[in-house]
């Protein structure tokens, strides 16, 4: 049997909604679920992230990851409310977690007090209520987790998870490999039973013609990824795609944004990111390598793909984003560049020094964040729906399926 870990704090609420569903798929599997509580403040400490995590975000991120958040609960079919004063506290309520051994009881409630009720967990009311429901002698824990031994017990649990390479919640531990987010959560089920899932996509147009955006810029491994899926995307649900190119260097000035975020993870994070970018490149079958020169500047290879006559672009940006995410070579380059494009790369070149391709860009740019983008790809539906990341491909097709 294999054995499925669920790493956790009642604080997060992508815990919250991967608690909702990791038993169905320990079930569908026939995997042991192992509950592991852990500090997520501990963690967020010793990986060098804020506290109040959401309080960092620009307007428009925070606005999309609540609504991301939205979109997860109507898809899965559960309650949640981001509670006032959020972050609650939540170490008591994990000392009793432990203390119950765990019990899949305790847990779904004090995760129900939170994200539900608005309850503050570590609060004695909520933590007797939540004790006594699971049928647990509510004063004799209130007791235990009150000795010095249960306070040691969760920030030893806590240690675990940071030497595991944790660095969020909610995280799940299938043999040596770690997964980040309720979102991975097929990536598990693929680890545990692979012959078991689907990884064809189910959805189909309803008959109404959508309009998919996709913003994009060679520079990110993400836009890469998304963009090999896009086309197909847009055929199974008969969507109209158009392509949004920007320059993301400029997108991220305009917002206050650092230039290449990922490099400004901890090293637990970025270790993981990497490996997500080639677990996903897997997934989709294509080919993928972290390139030597990153990040890159991308402004000459934008600037050649306006140039370029309509009929022309497709084929450009494809080879374009092989060349630096598959073939490691520098698109900045304006020799490489040259050989991307083939015929009349002369009069191509030429024309990247036009002001009107010039301001073509900076107008893309602009208009990615008037539209309320901040990374790449972002994904917009009908003008008004936007989703952020080549991860967001199956909410996207569920949008477009109606």
């Amino acid at each position: 049997m294999s054995t499925v870990q669920f790493w956790f704090d009642y604080s997060c609420p992508y815990a919250y909604l991967g608690s909702t569903q990791v038993e169905g798929l320990a079930a569908r599997t026939g995997a042991e679920l192992v509950y592991q509580p852990m500090l997520l403040g501990g963690v967020f400490a010793a990986n060098g992230t804020p506290q109040k995590l959401f309080a960092t975000l620009s307007p428009a991120k925070a606005a999309h990851n609540a609504r991301d958040l939205e979109r997860w609960a109507q898809l899965w079919g559960v309650p949640l409310t981001m509670p006032a004063g959020h972050p609650l506290r939540t170490v008591e309520a994990l000392r009793a977690t432990v203390a119950t051994g765990n019990d899949p009881r305790v847990i779904h409630g004090f995760f129900r007090a939170y994200w539900v009720e608005g309850r503050g967990p570590s609060e004695e009311a909520t933590l007797r209520d939540v004790l006594g429901a699971a049928g647990h002698d509510a004063a004799r824990i209130l007791e235990v987790i009150a000795r010095p031994e249960a306070k040691a017990d969760l920030r030893r649990r806590t240690d675990q998870a940071i030497a595991l390479g944790i660095f969020g919640a909610p995280s799940f531990i299938v043999g040596d490999q770690m997964y980040w987010g309720q979102d991975r959560m097929e990536f598990v089920e693929r680890a545990l039973a692979p012959a078991k899932v689907d990884a064809q996509p189910t959805a189909r147009s309803t008959g109404h013609m959508h309009t998919l955006e996709i913003y994009w810029d060679f520079s990110s491994p993400f836009a890469y990824l998304g963009s090999t899926q896009a086309e197909k995307l847009a055929a199974r649900t008969g969507a109209k795609l158009v392509w949004r190119p920007m320059l993301l260097g400029g997108l991220f000035k305009s917002i206050g944004q650092v230039d290449a975020p990922i490099l400004t993870f901890s090293q637990a994070k970025q270790r993981y990111y990497f490996q997500d970018l080639t677990r996903w490149a897997a997934y989709w079958g294509v080919p993928f390598k972290f390139p030597s020169r990153f990040p890159t500047n991308s402004l000459k290879a934008l600037r050649v793909y306006l140039a370029l006559p309509e009929e022309r672009r497709a084929a450009f940006r494809e080879a374009t984003f092989r060349a630096y995410w598959a073939d490691d070579r520098d698109i900045a380059d304006e020799a490489v560049l040259r050989g991307l494009v083939g015929a009349e790369a002369d009069a191509v070149m030429a024309r990247t020094q036009d002001p009107t391709v010039k301001k073509a860009l900076a107008d893309a740019t602009q208009a990615a964040v008037d539209a309320g983008v901040f990374g790449a790809p972002t994904w917009v539906v009908d003008g008004k729906e936007l989703f952020w990341g080549q991860d967001r491909i199956p909410l996207v097709e569920r949008v477009l399926a109606g």
